[in-house]
């Protein structure tokens, strides 16, 4: 499978994956091929969909590449759901699975000066957007899994844990956890209010109950899906905010062009975020950095954390009476991270 060989018109070709394919990121290109190998393209159009559409295509590859780090075995002898493994002797089903931009709002590669800078973004609008379309990537799998996926003989009865990933807009890769977390428990973390007035709020951001969010045709979508069983169905999400581009150019130590990673990691001995400035040559990535698994208190099939206790992997929990959200961080844990290159050589 050679994910880099053209097989398309310019005019086909997703913006992403024409944006990787410059001469200055060849060792980046290699790393996403070694991340792929011995992924089987059962359906014959993975390569096809990379080029084209490109992020759901990067999506698998990089959930192929987290569960081979986990020591999982997967099986491969049927064609859906995605991903048939074991994981510390627990038979798992995942489904992969991303959340778009909507028809007419901006791409999320499109990463113009009209975006803003993150400290001028307003993060509860940008992060509703999200919760919208995370929540439209949600249902519709909870459905799929309802209408088919439970009829299948080696589905029924295993955890289905649904792996989705946020590319709905630009700036996606900032926002960590607060999305996807408002959307499951109905917890909000409000750094807007945090930005106004800092003084006023000397522990960080505080966290808040919405309740529900409203779409532009005004009708409402209701949050915390984690806190009652109509979604017993879904026993965990995996997610990660870290698992864009970005994490191929983290790891692939590219000498062709001159990296600074700035990153944000919650530092387990200090209980708090520490933010760090380290250039390529210094910094060290794992695949599994920025993974955060979401457990469905109320799941018919709950998925063992066993699975998922792994160096930098976060899990998160919540408590059926009580509603209190607790954080089992294994280790040092990736939060943000974002990618400052410059060229050594002419692209």
């Amino acid at each position: 499978m050679n994910l880099f060989n053209t097989k398309f018109s310019e005019d086909k070709l997703h913006k992403n994956y024409l944006q990787v394919l410059r001469h200055t990121q060849a060792k980046d290109r290699d790393e996403l091929c070694r991340w792929s190998h011995g992924f089987p393209d059962r359906d014959n159009k993975l390569v096809d969909e990379f080029q084209t559409t490109f992020n759901s295509s990067f999506w698998e590859i990089y959930l192929y590449q987290l569960f081979q780090s986990c020591g999982a075995i997967l099986d491969w002898s049927n064609a859906s759901p995605d991903f048939d493994l074991e994981i510390s002797g627990q038979k798992i089903i995942v489904e992969a699975t991303t959340a778009s931009n909507a028809a007419g709002k901006i791409a999320e590669w499109d990463k113009g000066i009209h975006n803003g800078l993150p400290e001028q973004l307003e993060f509860r609008k940008m992060n509703v957007e999200s919760i919208i379309r995370l929540a439209n990537a949600f249902t519709s799998k909870h459905a799929k899994y309802q209408n088919s996926y439970v009829y299948k003989s080696h589905v029924f009865g295993k955890p289905f844990v649904l792996a989705i990933a946020s590319f709905e807009q630009p700036n996606t890769e900032i926002q960590y956890d607060t999305p996807i977390t408002t959307l499951l428990y109905d917890y909000y973390v409000d750094e807007d209010i945090y930005n106004e007035n800092r003084a006023e709020f000397p522990d960080g951001p505080p966290g808040l109950s919405l309740g529900y969010v409203e779409k532009d045709n005004g009708s409402t979508i209701q949050l915390g899906v984690f806190e009652n069983d109509f979604f017993a169905d879904i026993s965990a999400i995996i997610f990660s905010s870290t698992a864009t581009w970005g994490k191929v150019e983290a790891m692939a130590k590219n000498s062709d062009v001159e990296r600074t990673l700035a990153s944000v990691w919650f530092n387990t001995d200090k209980q708090s975020p520490v933010q760090m400035l380290t250039p390529s040559i210094l910094y060290s990535e794992r695949i599994q950095d920025g993974v955060c698994v979401f457990h469905n208190p109320y799941a018919n099939n709950p998925l063992d954390p066993k699975a998922f206790e792994i160096s930098g992997i976060t899990q998160i929990f919540s408590d059926k009476q009580t509603r209190k959200i607790t954080y089992q961080r294994n280790g040092n844990c990736l939060m943000h991270r974002k990618v400052i290159t410059l060229p050594l050589t002419k692209n």
